[in-house]
């Protein structure tokens, strides 16, 4: 038994974990169901003693649920990101012809996620879906009893759950390769919130490149995915008028983008002739910015579509060996170039 285990109580998918088998399984045992080998049985009943594990009614009640339902729970604000992952999941679910019970909240406040856990669960949902703005989100609904399957969007690699996700950390990677070979070697990070899970992996791909090429990592600028805090550092940037530190930046999205853009041209700086800008998500406007926005492209179609696959294997209790992370697809346009060249020195 690890100290994961012993660190918070324990769930059916705990006890399905220790004794290597499916959480059906666990509950065909708590439901002194037949067709469970004695083998088997017995190494979950170990598991439950040792883990001191509780069922709720839920989890005794999770054998005989079907009613085609999924619960989804989403939280933070509507930023492009999330919101366009729960788009494509509903779609992907009504495809499917699955009906998905909704509970959206703004913050991930252990008892309004519980709240929501409960209400979802009083409509006999089959599973739960979480695509959470906030790491918090994860933790609270990790200490909850839910008694069906759990699947959530994480980029930050965690353990002890389903999981789907966009490779964040690789499309930062990326995103700083891209400036770094156009010849590029001050390239400063506008970050998104220090709470965001996606932020703190762009933040992570971003130094890494960086260290990995030899490039000095300056502290990245914290802003809130908002245009207005993209034109706010923008102007802070632009105050420091022809001594500029830096020739490119990576914006954690492509909101941030625009307003650093503005910012930066309304100083009287060219973008990209004095600073190349890459932003994060190809929203359907960043090909019309001015300049139109390189980005890396997010396939939230995919993404819905992949939540599904990986909560459908689950329901049917099958090994699914999980769907591999999709990397962010870079879109060049004309927000980036060769940094500008030193200027020679007049003769005398």
């Amino acid at each position: 038994m690890t100290d994961d285990y012993k660190a918070r109580v324990a769930t059916i998918f705990d006890v399905a974990r220790l004794a290597g088998v499916s959480h059906q399984t666990v509950s065909r045992v708590l439901n002194d169901l037949p067709n469970v080998r004695p083998a088997t049985r017995q190494r979950v009943e170990k598991a439950i003693a040792a883990l001191n594990y509780r069922p709720s009614p839920a989890a005794r009640a999770l054998v005989t649920r079907r009613s085609r339902t999924i619960g989804l729970i989403t939280t933070g604000g509507p930023d492009y990101g999330p919101s366009s992952a729960v788009l494509h999941f509903n779609e992907a679910a009504r495809n499917a012809r699955y009906a998905v019970s909704m509970a959206s909240m703004l913050k991930s406040e252990p008892d309004s996620l519980r709240s929501a856990v409960e209400l979802l669960l009083r409509q006999n949902v089959e599973a739960i879906v979480l695509i959470a703005a906030h790491r918090g989100a994860l933790d609270a609904v990790q200490g909850i009893e839910l008694g069906v399957p759990l699947v959530a969007v994480d980029s930050s690699g965690r353990s002890g759950f389903h999981s789907v996700a966009i490779d964040q950390y690789r499309g930062a990677r990326a995103a700083v390769a891209h400036l770094a070979g156009l010849g590029h070697t001050r390239i400063r990070h506008l970050a998104g919130p220090a709470d965001s899970m996606d932020a703190l992996e762009r933040v992570r791909g971003w130094r890494d490149e960086l260290a990995a090429r030899g490039l000095v990592a300056l502290e990245p600028m914290v802003g809130d995915w908002s245009p207005a805090s993209g034109f706010g550092f923008g102007t802070a940037l632009a105050q420091q008028g022809a001594s500029l530190d830096f020739t490119a930046v990576f914006a954690g999205n492509d909101q941030m983008a625009l307003g650093l853009v503005h910012a930066l041209t309304g100083h009287g700086f060219t973008v990209p002739r004095d600073v190349s800008v890459i932003g994060f998500d190809d929203i359907p406007e960043s090909a019309y910015f001015a300049p139109p926005l390189t980005t890396m492209r997010q396939d939230f179609d995919s993404l819905g579509r992949d939540i599904l696959f990986t909560l459908l294997a689950v329901l049917a209790d099958e090994d699914s060996p999980g769907v591999p992370p999709m990397v962010p697809e870079l879109v060049i346009r004309s927000s980036t170039a060769p940094p500008p060249r030193p200027s020679l020195p007049t003769g005398g």
